[in-house]
């Protein structure tokens, strides 16, 4: 007998306790008991769950879960199990994670009718034994969780997805639901076609979450401003995502040193850790977890405070899914990215050697993430539109964009000149060349196609490409164009476009974001920080009171100490006294050329002089915080450290990584500089004439002006060399100077 709805309530309130459904899911249960195809579309958050738990415990047989997500399995099993007050065998998961007795058990249940739901991951399921196994049990439907998982334009592909259909014929039909929490229109109708339920009922429910605020932050320091965001914020669970797995370690540790109780997650991790650090997440023993999107999937964390991308995502899908980690329970929930070209530049990379397929579909879902990341639009308006929901609100006050609106303009010359380009072409093209077209940016394919000697070429040249970039999505959102959901993303004009060229209405249109490029690379400042860099070397950019006493601090600690001064506080660390107003040792040792071992040395007279002088003078300290980060020391460094430690000749050190000798003793000043200290009193002492080491370093102590290796070589003339002057001022630094 088909259950009805009463039996379905009572259900709902007796195993699960609720009082009532959410938003479609009792009549996706009621379609579903009624024996129909059903795809669900809900935002994360929305009870896709409870849509086959219900209907698998009150229908007749063993409902079939396929699921991609092993770590979700377990967590719905238990929690079944929890709410079940009879032998526990009402849920079962069959994956690689279970030992040859649990997998007998799991056959024994679902062979004796006890079992109502089964969750199988895809490979699983491919097993012949698995599939002999099933079509001796009554089935009562199939769920397909995860299901954008079947579509390589979905942002978590698996090519054992596309076999599901298959199995299920081999099995034996039965009615199917494929359930998703990110699924564009194109999405979808792969998920539809690739299960062969193209007449399934759809149920969309709203990705609207009200409670979501979504911003976009400049990638400048981005960890010292995830700091200063945490300490705002004590108490508040949140969720750091980064690309990388050494990136969250990096994080992970950074905030660790700073204060802030965290943990890293990733797949590269042992399971137990990885268990045991989503578990003090789960329990509240860490405010926040740094992970890969290895983690989050089917984590039922309510009160997700934040969610924080390091580097943004590879695509909207994956954005959307992540932030929904956030304020689930439907209170404060902050989505913040990080983001600058760089990274996107670097994303483009990894594609290369992918089939050209899967590089343009790669690319198109990327484009994607930089118009969403760089536009000045309402972010909650471009989210919904790119899931094919309207947002009828010009202002959701609730994004960066809504909260600090950027200038608008009256876009409609703009966009009609869009309108004309994409009309007048006989076939249709993606958004990148429609735009580079028109800001005339020629490139292989623009000159293969001829469209360097269109009319429209360059018609638009006062803007650059990314400005027509922004238009065209503006018209895409508008509806005056649309994306063809069959191919990679080609434009066309709709019917409401065509209505608007002919009798062009004002267009309020944002201006385009500006972003920095991710900062200078690792080997090469800019200009502009070069230059910022050499006038605080040159002076004049702190306080110039406090600068002379602390000169005057140094001098006489240097005639106290029987020291050159500069080996007590060299003038540019001086320089940062005067701008950062350090008053506690910890704070000195973020000024430059302040190690460890000197901030400790010398420092204490230092502190004490700038906390009384800041006191009296009643002097704001600056705001920002003193970020501490760990001692950057690459692999080859480690190296260094490490055979220096055992007494390696330096030679031999040199020639195991491929290195000359003055390579190596740049790295091995290197180090030093950053206040880390060496022993190499036993290669000096096999290398080098006592009488020479003497004089040497007698010339740091008493006359060198600095501890540059070069002057001293000048002065000391040619009874030395050069090796002989650096190793000697390598000790000097380590033993007086450090």
């Amino acid at each position: 007998m088909t259950p009805d709805k009463a039996q379905v309530r009572n259900t709902l309130k007796e195993f699960f306790g609720y009082d009532s459904f959410k938003s479609d899911q009792e009549d996706v249960i009621m379609h579903l008991i009624g024996g129909g195809d059903a795809f669900v579309l809900m935002p994360t958050g929305g009870g896709k769950s409870l849509c086959y738990q219900l209907p698998a415990l009150v229908m007749e047989g063993t409902a079939i879960v396929i699921s991609p997500l092993i770590a979700l399995m377990k967590n719905q099993v238990d929690l079944l199990r929890g709410f079940d007050t009879g032998t526990g065998s009402v849920a079962h998961f069959l994956n690689s994670s279970l030992n040859r007795m649990q997998m007998e058990e799991v056959r024994a249940d679902l062979l004796a009718g006890k079992t109502k739901i089964l969750y199988v991951a895809p490979e699983t399921l491919t097993k012949d034994e698995n599939v002999n196994l099933l079509r001796g049990v009554k089935i009562s439907f199939y769920a397909v969780d995860e299901a954008h998982c079947i579509s390589e334009w979905g942002h978590d592909f698996r090519p054992e997805y596309r076999r599901i259909r298959t199995l299920v014929e081999s099995i034996g039909r039965a009615p199917i639901i494929a359930l998703t929490a990110t699924a564009t229109p194109k999405v979808q109708s792969d998920i539809l076609k690739n299960l062969g339920i193209p007449g399934a009922k759809v149920f969309k429910s709203s990705f609207n979450r009200p409670n979501l605020y979504y911003e976009i932050r400049d990638k400048v320091e981005p960890e010292k401003d995830i700091i200063r965001y945490i300490k705002q914020n004590p108490g508040k669970s949140g969720i750091i995502y980064c690309l990388s797995r050494k990136k969250v370690e990096e994080i992970a540790n950074l905030l660790q040193l700073n204060g802030i109780k965290a943990l890293p997650y990733h797949a590269g991790l042992e399971a137990k850790v990885r268990a045991d650090n989503q578990d003090a997440f789960l329990m509240e023993n860490i405010q926040v977890i740094v992970a890969t999107i290895a983690f989050g999937m089917g984590i039922d964390k309510p009160d997700v405070r934040f969610v924080i991308h390091y580097d943004i995502p590879k695509s909207i899908e994956s954005y959307y899914q992540e932030t929904g980690r956030a304020g689930r329970d439907g209170q404060e929930g902050n989505c913040i990215a990080y983001y600058s070209y760089k990274d996107i530049q670097r994303l483009e990379k990894f594609m290369q050697g992918k089939p050209v397929s899967e590089q343009e579909i790669s690319r198109q879902l990327l484009n994607e993430v930089v118009a969403y990341a760089e536009s000045s639009s309402c972010r909650r308006k471009l989210l919904l539109n790119y899931f094919g929901e309207d947002y009828k609100q010009d202002d959701c006050q609730c994004c960066d964009n809504c909260l600090h609106p950027k200038p608008v303009f009256d876009g409609r010359k703009e966009m009609s000149l869009v309108i004309d380009l994409v009309e007048s072409l006989p076939e249709k093209f993606k958004i990148t060349h429609l735009a580079n077209i028109l800001a005339g940016e020629s490139n292989s394919i623009i000159k293969s196609y001829h469209h360097d000697e269109l009319p429209f070429f360059g018609a638009g040249k006062d803007h650059t490409d990314k400005f027509w970039c922004t238009v065209i999505h503006q018209g895409l959102i508008l509806h005056l164009l649309y994306k063809e959901i069959e191919t990679y993303g080609l434009i066309h004009v709709t019917d409401e476009g065509r209505k608007f060229r002919e009798n062009p209405w004002e267009l309020k249109l944002v201006e385009d974001r500006k972003f920095s490029d991710g900062g200078p690379s690792d080997e090469e400042e800019d200009e502009e920080t070069a230059a910022a860099n050499a006038a605080m070397k040159a002076g004049g950019g702190g306080d110039q009171v406090l600068m002379a006493m602390l000169k005057d601090l140094r001098k006489n600690m240097s005639k106290k100490l029987k020291l050159q001064p500069w080996i007590i506080f060299g003038d540019p660390s001086l320089e940062d006294m005067t701008i950062l107003y350090p008053i506690t040792i910890e704070e000195l040792r973020n000024c430059q050329g302040v190690g460890e071992g000197k901030a400790r040395k010398f420092g204490a007279e230092f502190v004490d002089l700038i906390r009384k002088y800041v006191e009296e003078n009643e002097i704001e300290r600056p705001d920002d915080f003193v970020l501490k980060s760990a001692p950057n020391k690459s692999e080859r460094k480690i190296f260094i450290i490490q055979s220096i430690d055992r007494h390696m000749d330096l030679e031999d050190i040199a020639e195991s990584r491929g290195m000359e000798i003055g390579e190596l003793m740049d790295e091995i000043e290197g180090i030093v500089s950053t206040g880390t200290k060496l022993d190499l009193d036993y290669y000096i002492e096999e290398n080098l004439d006592e009488d020479i080491v003497e004089e040497i370093y007698d010339y740091f102590k008493e006359e060198a002006q600095s501890d540059s290796w070069t002057d001293a070589l000048k002065e000391l003339g040619a009874d030395y060399d050069e090796m002989e002057v650096r190793l000697v001022r390598i000790k000097f630094l380590c033993e007086i100077a450090s």
